[in-house]
């Protein structure tokens, strides 16, 4: 079995929720007999390499050293922080990285360096980073996500941070800034769960959510007394995946915490260490069956080692990675805060296909409308417009149009517009209804002609209207209304089939047929598509819902957003509706665009948008706009990067 290293500095941090108490203290032990290498001797922190070597940080030096503490490349400096990462063998494709790869913060410029090492050539280079944030760091670790991507945290002592993504040859980006416990004395990531551990002088260890791509979330690991086991704070601690150590600042008390279930830590048990004074630096070695502990005192001249019995947990709660997807453009953003953009719709201009266009909803303010790269070029304010769909050549008298239609949650209504050839949309008309929570909403033009909206209710209604244009004046009638259990939104409709998708929030994905003999019926027949739950996991929210229907050969796929785990399913559009795989949408860190998570709305087409999207596009909104902090937006794929990932025909 392959041994790993991990290492931390300082006071430092650790990760995740409240512990439900505290196991009873081993008999104090005595510091093995066989103390820690020699090699290690006055570094004030330490970072074990997978070769047997050590990266060293001194009062004036970092130090590079072989498992024979043969020095083998120093530079002179003033550092703090260090923190490191082994090569990342699941990494995507990407640029080679060295052996291992470090971060430390120049104590008197605060500019942040990467440094590169390569333990069997025995080198270390510094290249600068990240300059001097506008505070003082007192906390800095490193986190490298999903996607194999390094990260920096840089903390203030008010808690604020900053996440930056570091980049090969190019200047890094700033994700996201947010906040933390104030005073905090280190920090350190568990990639695996996404946890940034954080360490404070008063209130004792907090995990919070490492992955900009979610909402922000806080949970207390490890807390001083009277809420927790720690008697004044905690002083070092090192953390691993699963696995947790903390030194209490006061008393030289050893806990010991294994990770469960988000929101748990499990205290594995606690021991005395024979310490005079507070420990200030400890390093872990995760071997098969226990960990083995560095730690070294404020007064020691030398470090300490123990090897403590542990057992990985099986990765308690995380499930296996999705394959990603990387987005090809991102759209302005949308020109109000929070919660505010929904739904895309597609139009496929009628000539040159790559001047389409996507409709973006602003559930605060109105509609967007914005060109293949992203630049908007029209906003209508039609006030709190929630889903959108497309229908073009829609025959509606003795006109032939394209239309888009939305519900407007301010006057309950169905907004109609009308596209013209070159992709510019103007407000045609609205149809009132009777619902009193009008919500989700998609098209459907029967075979004979005409076209009709399915409009729902977070009531759990169900309301189909026919379109009429009369004088100019679009008009409606409502030839069906039924009820599902719960709460539905996202909806589709396969025009060729007469069957209706649509997503009941927390349950399941429901087919309906709307064939003219089911036309007037209030108790239609539900046929299960998918459910919450499975392998992949569908996770509720059921969101977005789009119809991909591809040449022949290519498939024809029913896409739905999972929004509780940020993924996307693809399924066969027919009976037995065969998943084909499910995937994440990761960030392109060239073009300089961010991920996505939490997505309401989508759309897809399968038909070719020029050169550059001969195979369609899939559009998402995303939940949170990072790289950097904005207003929500909509991300572009083409679609061929879900035929690679999950390997369609």
């Amino acid at each position: 079995m392959t041994t790993r290293w991990l290492m931390a500095s300082g006071r430092c941090c650790v990760a995740w929720a409240v512990m439900a108490g505290t196991a009873p203290a081993a008999p104090a032990d005595k510091p093995t007999a066989q103390s820690a290498p020699a090699l290690l001797g006055r570094a004030e922190s330490a970072a074990p390499l997978r070769g047997g070597g050590w990266l060293l940080q001194d009062k004036r030096a970092l130090r590079l050293v072989d498992a024979n503490g043969r020095e083998t490349a120093r530079l002179d400096m003033r550092a703090e922080h260090l923190d490191l990462r082994e090569d990342h063998p699941n990494a995507r494709s990407g640029p080679a990285r060295a052996a291992a790869v470090a971060m430390v913060v120049e104590a008197a410029s605060q500019q942040t360096l990467r440094l590169r090492i390569d333990e069997a050539a025995g080198t270390l280079t510094a290249e600068p980073v990240l300059a001097s944030p506008p505070f003082s760091v007192e906390a800095a670790c490193l986190y490298r996500d999903a996607q194999g991507l390094d990260h920096v945290f840089l903390i203030s002592d008010e808690g604020l941070v900053e996440q930056w993504l570091l980049r090969e040859a190019a200047p890094a980006l700033k994700v996201r800034q947010s906040a933390v416990a104030p005073q905090p004395t280190g920090c350190r990531a568990d990639d695996r769960a996404g946890l940034l551990y954080v360490n404070t002088e008063d209130s004792g260890l907090w995990a919070y959510r490492a992955d900009a791509e979610g909402p922000p979330a806080r949970w207390p690991v490890l807390l001083t007394q009277p809420h927790g086991a720690l008697a004044k704070g905690s002083g070092a601690f090192v953390a691993w995946p699963g696995g947790v150590a903390s030194v209490g600042a006061a008393n030289g008390v050893l806990h010991l915490l294994t990770r469960g279930e988000v929101g748990e830590w499990r205290a594995t048990r606690t021991q005395q260490l024979q310490v005079k004074s507070p420990v200030e630096s400890m390093a872990v070695r995760v071997t098969p069956g226990a960990v083995e502990l560095f730690w070294r005192e404020e007064d020691a001249k030398s470090w300490q080692r123990r090897r403590v019995p542990w057992t990985h947990p099986a990765d308690a709660g995380l499930a296996a990675p999705l394959p990603l997807v990387l987005p090809a453009a991102a759209t302005a953003p949308v020109n109000r805060f929070g919660d505010a953009a929904d739904d895309p719709a597609i139009w496929v201009h009628p000539s040159q296909p790559s001047r389409s266009r996507v409709l973006g909803t602003n559930k605060r303010a109105g509609l967007h409308v914005y060109d293949l790269e992203g630049r908007e070029l029209q906003f209508l304010a039609s006030g709190r417009v929630n889903n959108v769909d497309v229908r073009q050549n829609v025959r509606l008298g003795n006109q032939t149009l394209d239309l888009a239609v939305a519900s407007q949650r301010d006057d309950l209504s169905l907004v109609v517009y009308q596209i013209d050839n070159e992709g510019t949309v103007q407000e045609l008309g609205r149809v009132p209804t009777q619902l009193k929570g009008i919500y989700g909403l998609c098209l459907y033009r029967p075979s004979p002609g005409g076209l009709q909206v399915i409009v729902n209710d977070q009531d759990g209604t169900v309301e189909r209207w026919a379109l009429a244009l009369s004088d100019g004046r679009i008009e409606g009638q409502r030839v069906q209304r039924f009820a599902l259990r719960s709460q539905p939104e996202g909806c589709v409709v396969d025009d060729s089939q007469a069957r209706l998708f649509i997503g009941e929030e927390d349950r399941a994905v429901w087919a309906v047929s709307l064939a003219s003999d089911a036309a007037h019926t209030a108790s239609p027949k539900l046929e299960r598509v998918i459910g919450v739950g499975g392998n992949p996991e569908l996770q509720a929210d059921i969101e977005g819902l789009a119809l991909y229907d591809g040449a022949a050969g290519s498939g024809r796929y029913l896409v739905v957003s999972s929004q509780g785990n940020h993924s996307y399913f693809v399924l066969d559009a027919h009976p037995p509706y065969r998943i084909r795989g499910a995937f994440r949408i990761g960030a392109d860190t060239t073009l300089g665009i961010d991920g996505v998570s939490e997505t309401d709305g989508l759309d897809v087409t399968a038909q070719p948008l020029g050169e550059r999207f001969p195979k369609g596009v899939l559009v998402v909104q995303d939940g949170f706009k990072r790289m950097p902090d904005g207003p929500q937006n909509f991300k572009i794929i083409d679609w061929r990067e879900v035929v690679r990932a999950l390997n369609l025909p």
